[in-house]
């Protein structure tokens, strides 16, 4: 396994998508929060329509300066590997794009026991916010329960 941490080219917007579609397939459903299967099935339903591949096309090649889109691939394809130390090495890529002098938040469901544990091994801590966006609002109409977490990087 040779993964190179990388900018995206418009080869790997279908990874891209596929690695966020099975990610939330295998992290999102969740009885007490009522969240289905079937909840996330249909929000990635055109996930892979022209009009969404080509929004993420965009989104990779115009980049702001203030923007760090990158991915993990393994030779030419982007890897969906968990607890292979992928996490990392995106972590410490992006890590001197911070300004130091910011904290640097992250939001994460409640229940997503391995991110907050990824999270809390790089050392951020839990706020003790939390709450639910309307973005994250299901077809069962769930919402996704989430927490947020901060680091200061200049520790």
């Amino acid at each position: 396994m040779d993964i190179k941490i990388v900018k995206p080219t418009i080869e790997d917007v279908r990874g891209t998508i596929e690695v966020q579609y099975k990610t939330w397939l295998a992290t999102y459903p969740n009885k007490k929060a009522g969240i289905t299967i079937d909840d996330i099935e249909y929000r990635y339903k055109d996930a892979f329509s022209p009009e969404r591949l080509k929004k993420r096309e965009e989104m990779i090649v115009s980049q702001e300066p203030n923007e760090k889109y990158i991915v993990a691939k393994d030779g030419d394809r982007v890897p969906e590997y968990h607890g292979r130390g992928i996490g990392t090495k995106l972590w410490n890529a992006v890590l001197p794009f911070f300004d130091k002098t910011k904290d640097i938040y992250v939001e994460v469901a409640d229940y997503n026991e391995k991110a907050i544990g990824f999270y809390k091994k790089l050392g951020f801590i839990d706020t003790g916010r939390r709450f639910s966006d309307e973005r994250f609002k299901m077809k069962s109409g769930a919402m996704l329960p989430e927490m947020e977490m901060k680091i200061s990087v200049t520790q």
